[in-house]
């Protein structure tokens, strides 16, 4: 089911207003400020990286991850940067038709308002056979071979501009998933009622095996300018837009097959991925142990804002036009805290990030999603780096993390669920 939520045909606007181009501390200079011009389309509009990555369907996997040994589709040095045209899957999966331009139109989105390159993954991708009940449903875009980086090095990622692409996303709840789901065999998890299930019981028409007649719900959220700055509508609220990247990752499992289970784009692992931490916009800091040669880098799951937890399954989604320094650190140089060289860890300019997963390893030996793993997962690590970077007493770190550090779930639906610390860097100065 497809619900409406604009207030008209051109409720959604054309995105006037900059979003977010930054800098990053003893980097070279950053991309300059820049207005998103409403549609941007392949190789159109401000392209602030040496390099620029398009999403065409030969380049891209549709509910894969690449493995370690997959072909780049572009070759870079560290410490260059490029830019890569993310494709949202909103608009384009089996069970909102698989066909953008029909599927936007009834929410008055002209054809030409509508990503070429979308339109082109729904109608020609081909690499792998589409399941929906089985895939991932993430565009994933690369892998990008980083010079120089080599297994047990770390791949510095860094957050230097992220625009969307159109001004409208989509924000959908989907049957046996999210925070309210109905689990296998129709059995309700604790702590609701059955009539507490999201989306209801009533609608769920998964038995017919046509992802069309799921009754899944996807709502149409236009982007309008307020006061200067872009913001997302869902009547009667609406919400200041923050763009990141929900998946970014570098291949970490091997497998035989490209549709191999542990590189499903849904779970994230100890090689990121799908980490869904809204923290990670302009101005952050990703950094990612390296499992393969050239690292592997790869982007997908665009975001154009995301409250922590993303409960109904998706946060907004909207295509992201995102550009990244991405560079090689080697054990014992600086560049990146030791606990990076064995965990997914980030940091903002404000707050260091420590990160915990429920079951970092992804779909091997089955799947966990404990939010308590998860959580004592990141105030280990949380523990780790204030002893070893900032060389404070274990102890006295763990009181401080009492006392001081915010601990926030990242998201509950993605089979690995996620918890993150918030470290504020001005309580060390």
């Amino acid at each position: 089911m497809d619900v409406l939520a604009a207030l008209g045909r051109r409720t959604f606007l054309r995105a006037a207003a900059a979003v977010g181009v930054g800098g990053i501390a003893a980097a070279t200079p950053a991309a300059p400020a820049s207005a998103s011009a409403g549609i941007l389309q392949p190789g159109r509009g401000p392209i602030h990286g040496k390099h620029y990555l398009r999403s065409r369907p030969d380049e891209v996997r549709w509910g894969y991850v690449p493995a370690v040994g997959s072909a780049p589709v572009l070759r870079m040095r560290s410490g260059e940067t490029v830019t890569v045209d993310t494709v949202s899957h909103e608009g384009i999966l089996e069970d909102q038709g698989r066909d953008p331009v029909a599927w936007f139109a009834r929410h008055g989105v002209s054809r030409h308002e509508v990503l070429a390159d979308a339109i082109d993954i729904a109608r020609s991708y081909d690499r792998t056979p589409r399941n929906f009940d089985v895939d991932g449903p993430h565009v994933v875009t690369g892998p990008i071979h980083v010079d120089g980086a080599e297994p047990g090095d770390v791949l510095r990622i860094e957050v230097l501009s992220a625009l969307p692409r159109v001004p409208y996303g989509v924000v959908s709840s989907r049957h046996g998933k999210g925070a309210l789901p109905r689990l296998a065999g129709g059995a309700v998890p604790a702590g609701i009622t059955e009539a507490e299930i999201m989306p209801p019981v009533a609608t769920d028409g998964r038995a017919s095996g046509d992802p069309r007649t799921y009754g899944n719900v996807s709502i149409f959220t236009p982007v309008r300018s307020k006061r200067g700055k872009l913001t997302g509508v869902l009547p009667p609220a609406t919400f200041p837009l923050a763009p990141f990247m929900g998946m970014m990752g570098v291949a970490f499992a091997s497998a035989a097959s490209p549709t191999d289970p542990l590189l499903n784009s849904i779970p994230p692992t100890l090689g990121g991925g799908n980490i869904d931490i809204n923290l990670l916009g302009v101005g952050s800091t990703f950094y990612l142990p390296v499992f393969a040669e050239g690292a592997l880098f790869y982007a997908g799951d665009p975001h154009m804002a995301m409250g922590n937890g993303e409960v109904a399954l998706t946060a907004m989604e909207g295509s992201l036009r995102a550009t990244y320094r991405l560079t090689v650190v080697k054990a014992g140089r600086r560049g990146a805290p030791a606990v990076a060289f064995g965990y997914p860890f980030a940091e903002t300019a404000d707050a260091w990030i420590p990160i915990g997963l429920s079951d970092p390893d992804g779909s091997r030996d089955g799947q966990g999603n404990d939010l308590d793993v998860a959580m004592r997962r990141a105030v280990v690590n949380a523990l780790d780096f204030l002893e070893g970077h900032l060389g404070m007493d274990r102890a006295v770190a763990y009181a401080y993390l009492s006392a001081a550090a915010n601990f926030e779930v990242s998201q509950v639906v993605d089979r690995t669920v996620g918890v993150h610390g918030v470290i504020r860097k001005t309580d060390f100065n």
